[in-house]
């Protein structure tokens, strides 16, 4: 019972601090322009917009569904391979 009660302490501790962190607007600047885009401007090479935007409507849920369904078939097609039936040694392995 302790642990659980340790457990929701350091869990509620930690909701708090990342709502903290984000201040009272609750918008973190992504990587993209805390990181890249400074560096960007340094070298002098100003951000532009990207050739894909993915940002726009539900193409990047439609990517990831794409890349999901891809990912499925070669899983699917190697499966034996990457799960071998066990045999009788318990080993998975037909060559022993």
């Amino acid at each position: 019972m302790r642990r659980v009660a340790v457990a929701g302490a350091v869990v509620s501790l930690a909701t708090v601090l990342v709502f903290a962190v984000a201040g009272p607007g609750g918008q973190w600047e992504g990587v993209d322009k805390t990181v890249v885009a400074k560096f960007a401007e340094e070298a002098g090479r100003p951000p532009r917009e990207p050739y894909i935007n993915t940002d726009r409507g539900d193409l990047l849920l439609f990517l990831f569904l794409l890349a999901g369904g891809a990912g499925g078939c070669v899983g699917g097609y190697f499966f034996r391979e990457l799960f071998p039936p066990k045999t009788r040694d318990g080993s998975g392995r037909k060559d022993g």
